[in-house]
């Protein structure tokens, strides 16, 4: 005897059911379905989200605002962060920026203008904020702004 043959026995483990084989198996006539209605038809199902015929609740509830589909997302920089990421640089483009790791590849940069600015640099990009444009300026630098 082995310990996989200990436990269960034979008469303990319990059979499937056998649906629809007669009134005697306690499973026929309708197999366990119960009488009439989707669910007791062949290829009867449900979708989760159906409420029985109920106005779904997505169609139920308000509809509000409007979503542009031509609206453009910007990748945010502060230009402190910038600038302490790349304090070596004097001229700043749109790849070191990338390449800094601050921001995603696949969106366009925006600089904004927190943080301090304390020598003249030059910064490519696809927009800049009012008060980063004004502290390059005032530092001495300039700004490139991006097309797209």
């Amino acid at each position: 005897m082995k310990l996989h043959e200990l436990y269960p026995f034979e008469h303990e483990r319990k059979g499937r059911k056998r649906v629809g084989r007669g009134d005697g198996s306690g499973h026929g006539g309708t197999s366990c379905r119960g009488h009439k209605g989707q669910k007791s038809r062949s290829g009867g199902k449900v979708a989760r989200w159906f409420e029985g015929g109920q106005m779904p609740l997505q169609r139920r509830l308000p509809k509000r605002g409007f979503k542009n589909p031509f609206r453009v997302e910007y990748a945010i920089v502060n230009i402190g962060a910038l600038l302490q990421k790349l304090e070596d640089k004097e001229e700043i483009s749109i790849e070191d920026i990338y390449a800094s790791g601050l921001v995603k590849k696949t969106l366009p940069v925006k600089i904004l203008g927190e943080g301090e600015v304390r020598k003249a640099i030059k910064i490519t990009a696809h927009k800049f904020s009012k008060s980063a444009k004004e502290k390059i300026e005032k530092a001495g630098g300039s700004i490139t702004q991006l097309e797209g």
